[in-house]
């Protein structure tokens, strides 16, 4: 891993994203869905339906999952990729089942997630759900944050794998009718169970349904090593 860490890191400032496999191993997955398992599944932050099971506030909603996450592997991506101050500051799991419809259309990640409402110049829109709010920051904010997206099954491009299109990370914030695939061709993030998906939030993603049959399991993380002003805290925030 230690000599291909510059790859990686170039991959993620030109492409916006980059792909490590073999992070996590078979057990270490199984530990992770083992407390998953084991959750309370009453909180509020749980969302259950025929097409998608989710847990917000990962972190914080299922404590005992932390070790099993960050392992001295994960640690070392993240110290070295992001830097020694980069904190998880929003957390989902995701399941999404063999049989489901549930998909996403092409969109960049342009809010954070923070524990109250406060009127801070730069901040907005605002959304709530869950008793959860979300708010967009300025883009320099979302230009400092990472995504880590932990794979706990095969996933390829039957099965819903993110699709993304490289570069898009630099444009700033973008619509997505305006993207051309013909100039910029989307490409489908596989990863293997133990793999992990490192992207820029900026960066064009989407996914499609499921066709194989196969479950999706998924842990999103995102960090950060910026403060927010103005009284406003992550929600999140470990």
């Amino acid at each position: 891993m230690t000599a291909n860490i510059e790859v990686h890191r170039q991959q993620l400032a030109t492409e916006g994203y980059t792909v490590l496999e073999d992070i996590f191993s078979g057990e270490e997955v199984q530990a992770v869905l083992q407390q998953v398992a084991a959750a309370d599944t009453s909180q509020t932050v749980f969302r259950k339906t025929a097409d998608l099971f989710a847990i917000r506030q990962f972190l914080q909603s299922v404590p005992g999952v932390r070790n099993a996450i960050f392992t001295p592997a994960l640690q070392y991506i993240i110290h070295t990729l992001f830097g020694e101050d980069y904190v998880p500051v929003k957390s989902i799991y995701f399941d999404k089942p063999g049989q489901s419809n549930w998909f996403v259309a092409w969109h960049q990640d342009l809010t954070i997630s923070v524990s109250e409402r406060l009127p801070v110049e730069g901040f907005g829109p605002w959304t709530v759900k869950q008793d959860q709010y979300a708010v967009q920051p300025p883009l320099s904010l979302l230009e400092n944050i990472y995504t880590i997206r932990l794979h706990l099954d095969d996933t390829d491009a039957q099965n819903g794998a993110l699709k993304v299109i490289p570069g898009t990370h630099l444009q700033g914030i973008v619509r997505p009718d305006t993207i051309s695939l013909q100039a910029a061709p989307e490409v489908s993030c596989n990863v293997k169970s133990g793999g992990i998906m490192i992207m820029r939030p900026l960066l064009m993603h989407a996914s499609s349904r499921s066709t194989s049959g196969a479950s999706r399991r998924v842990v999103h993380m995102e960090f950060c090593n910026s403060g927010l002003p103005g009284g406003l805290m992550w929600s999140e925030k470990i």
